[in-house]
């Protein structure tokens, strides 16, 4: 359903250059100079990270303190309007871009940019309002200079006075409010959910959107979610997930402990050895959290992960974690054993049917509703070598977006389940960086590994050493 977005958002920048006025009235005119707006934005600070490149020293300390956001007005004005739902649907259409015009994926790709710095004196500010103490007082070192700046908030380094080296997250502040004020107001978002999928309850899918975009804002849902998530990968041999420190951390400041570890973008220059162990850890990690945890994380932006030699992998970033329950993880296993275990596609297309996926009776065969959604599961139905690549994900790109021939019909009468919106993000967005990474492996046999249906032995040597750690941690054999 994301997909759909990104596909209609990607109409919006192709059908127009600009200058001539975009279809749909003023609300469509509005959307497309938000996404102009950030995309302005990122490409501002892109130039202003070049310059500083071939400047002195001293030259660089003047070009950021002149860039630097140094209040809360500041915030609102260089990036409340670019922090709202449609620049997560950027940022999203960014990385999973293989497919997409080129002109669109280097619009689009400014939003995966750092964002401007606050000031180091704004960092402080909202540090002590939050906590209570100027982090000189809070830390034994403290480095203004921020590590990372993103959509909502940006990471200092810091060592605490019992010696730990920590990483810090600051929430901009006004931030909330304007990313708030846009979630309010979603009438661009049913708009282009009424126009893109006309069989589609707009109603429940934009809560769900507009729930875990909220939840982003908030660094105490966050760190929940991240505790639940590093308790169960404790010593794990090839998933780390940071532990929150609770001391330093409140509903706008999230102190958590310090990884290190390369870049996605280092990554893709290393042997395919290790690029295919990296994408292997987090293929484990996000489909088998599904059946092991009922939860994952659902944002795959390549810079929540930070990668070492032999597959192991940071996970960072936890403000959008979408938890299933019991109905939802039963209809993900019924879809998988229908198409990837039974290979029956009359069955396929009755689960679909039941879960109101389609109408009942829709006017398609069992074999074009296969054709349309075995996408998802193309990488697992056969037990053998698949390579993903740049060529496999802008096939898989074409075939869900083709909104002409018998796609096209069917798509307008497809209804997705809220909770498949986040599914569908990390199925689009692994997708997409596993086509940078040129991949390959049998993800078949990994996957049986993860599914409780199957329960499958290892099948590669972090498969081994993964059944080892899980029989000293005495869990079940399926797992992560």
């Amino acid at each position: 359903m994301l997909g759909g977005l990104v596909s209609a958002l990607s109409r919006r920048f192709s059908k127009n250059d600009g200058n001539k006025p975009v279809a749909g009235g003023s609300q469509a005119v509005r959307n497309l100079r938000l996404a102009k707006l950030g995309a302005k934005s990122g490409g501002r600070y892109t130039i202003h990270q070049a310059r500083r490149t071939f400047a002195s020293a001293q030259r660089r300390e003047s070009l950021d303190t002149e860039f630097q956001i140094r209040t809360a007005e500041d915030v609102v004005k260089e990036l409340g309007n670019m922090k709202g739902a449609l620049m997560k649907i950027g940022q999203m259409a960014s990385y999973v871009d293989t497919g997409l015009p080129d002109h669109v994926r280097a619009t689009l790709a400014t939003l995966q940019q750092d964002a401007p710095p606050m000031s180091a004196s704004l960092a402080g500010e909202q540090i002590e309002r939050e906590l209570g103490k100027p982090p000189d007082a809070l830390f034994a070192q403290w480095d203004p200079v921020p590590i990372a700046s993103a959509s909502i908030g940006q990471v200092h380094r810091a060592i605490t006075f019992d010696d730990r080296a920590v990483a810090v997250k600051v929430q901009y502040p006004g931030v909330g409010e304007a990313v708030g004020a846009d979630l309010r107001n979603a009438d661009w978002l049913f708009g282009m959910l009424a126009s893109r999928f006309p069989g589609l309850e707009a109603e429940p899918v934009v809560a769900e959107v507009k729930q875990r975009l909220a939840e982003e804002l908030d660094y105490v849902a966050e760190a929940r979610s991240q505790r639940y998530f590093s308790r169960f990968f404790h010593r794990h041999p090839f998933i780390t997930v940071p532990d929150v420190v609770d001391q330093f951390s409140t509903g706008r400041v999230l102190t958590t402990e310090l990884a290190t570890g390369a870049r996605f973008s280092e990554v893709l220059k290393w042997e395919q050895a290790e690029r295919d162990l990296a994408a292997e850890t987090l293929f484990r990690f996000s489909f088998g959290s599904i059946y092991r945890l009922h939860a994952f994380n659902g944002d795959p932006h390549p810079g929540n992960y930070l990668f070492n030699p032999g597959g192991k992998v940071t996970f960072l970033d936890f403000g959008l974690v979408k938890r299933f329950n019991q109905a939802e993880t039963k209809l993900f296993e019924d879809l998988m054993v229908a198409m990837v275990i039974k290979r029956d596609n009359g069955a396929f297309r009755r689960v679909v049917e039941e879960a109101g996926i389609l109408p009942q009776g829709a006017p398609f065969t069992d074999h074009q509703i296969e054709q349309y959604f075995n996408f998802f599961y193309r990488y697992v139905l056969k037990d053998e070598l698949i390579t993903i690549d740049h060529e496999y994900a802008a096939m898989g790109v074409a075939q869900l977006f083709n909104s002409s021939g018998q796609h096209g019909e069917l798509m307008k009468m497809l209804n997705v389940p809220p909770s498949f919106v986040v599914l569908q993000r990390i199925t689009l967005g692994l997708v997409g960086l596993f086509a940078q990474l040129e991949t390959s492996a049998n993800w078949r046999r990994i996957a049986e590994e993860l599914w409780p249906f199957v329960s499958g032995p290892p099948s590669t040597a972090m498969g081994e050493e993964i059944e080892a750690w899980r029989a000293k941690q005495g869990q079940s054999r399926f797992g992560l």
